[in-house]
């Protein structure tokens, strides 16, 4: 793939200007919630974008400060989120430039509700993730990015009432979403007028979070003023670029928090300041 030059930083730019995230997930669910929600957390800030605030029951939300101190976090009442949550999360989105909504949120009934029903009412670029992925139809989602892996996209097209389709059978169905479609020795970035591969990254990308990952590089770049589908190829090539250069030096022992690491030395040939 070939790529343009990401959206310049200004020299003279101050905390905020470069982009603000939300990220809403966790659960009592998961005990690996509060990792994966922190994982793509730090891995906006590491595509270069200036805050990122992760949303998330109170318990999951302390143990998040726990694992690193660079995180806000907002604590909501209860083990899970809920429909009685929306309309904190929606006055925190009011705040930022883009939101990840699916990460370690579980799959309870009072969560679905609460997805959709926040899905319904963002009035901002959505990159929609992990559990979220089943709990939608592909017609009711906009602004969005979709993340499935093989699975996820079963159970969307399933929900959707479609049938497996070729990619440029599912362009018309896009409207102005963009599919991610996971997956190895390639991934797949579909929008209504646009298809681009990907072909970084190894089998060692099986991990658990490594999905998160790219979520949050997606959304910080977005954050940033990059146009979605550019972002969303860019963030393809860089995760998988960081996951072929921890193969060389580790094979396939490497970890969804060792990518994030890696981030910052891939995305520096795409930036630059003015």
């Amino acid at each position: 793939m070939t790529f343009p030059k990401l959206k310049p930083r200004k020299r003279t730019s101050h905390k905020g200007q470069n982009g603000r995230v939300l990220v809403v997930g966790g659960s009592i669910d998961y005990v690996g919630a509060p990792t994966f929600v922190s994982t793509a957390a730090l891995a906006v800030l590491r595509s270069g974008a200036d805050l990122v605030t992760v949303v998330a029951p109170e318990k999951v939300a302390w143990a998040i400060n726990c694992l690193s101190p660079d995180l806000i976090t907002r604590k909501l009442p209860g083990k899970w989120l809920t429909p009685r949550h929306l309309a904190a999360i929606l006055k925190l989105a009011e705040q930022v430039d883009a939101v990840v909504v699916g990460n370690g949120i579980g799959m309870r009934p009072a969560t679905r509700s609460l997805v959709r029903l926040l899905l319904k009412h963002l009035h901002k670029p959505v990159i929609i993730d992990a559990d979220a992925l089943r709990m939608i139809r592909l017609q009711d989602v906009g602004n969005a990015v979709l993340l499935p892996h093989g699975g996820e996209f079963t159970a969307l097209l399933r929900n959707s009432r479609l049938e497996r389709k070729t990619p440029r059978q599912l362009q018309p169905l896009l409207k102005d979403n963009v599919l991610v479609l996971k997956g190895h020795p390639q991934t797949l970035i579909i929008s209504r007028t646009r298809i681009a591969t990907n072909t970084t990254g190894n089998a060692g990308m099986t991990h658990g979070g490594t999905g998160d990952v790219l979520a949050g590089i997606i959304a910080g770049l977005i954050a940033q003023g990059n146009d979605v589908f550019t972002s969303c190829k860019t963030a393809a090539y860089v995760n998988g670029k960081a996951a072929d250069r921890l193969y060389r030096r580790m094979g396939f022992g490497y970890l969804a928090s060792d990518l994030v690491k890696e981030i910052p030395f891939i995305l520096r040939k795409f930036q630059r300041q003015v």
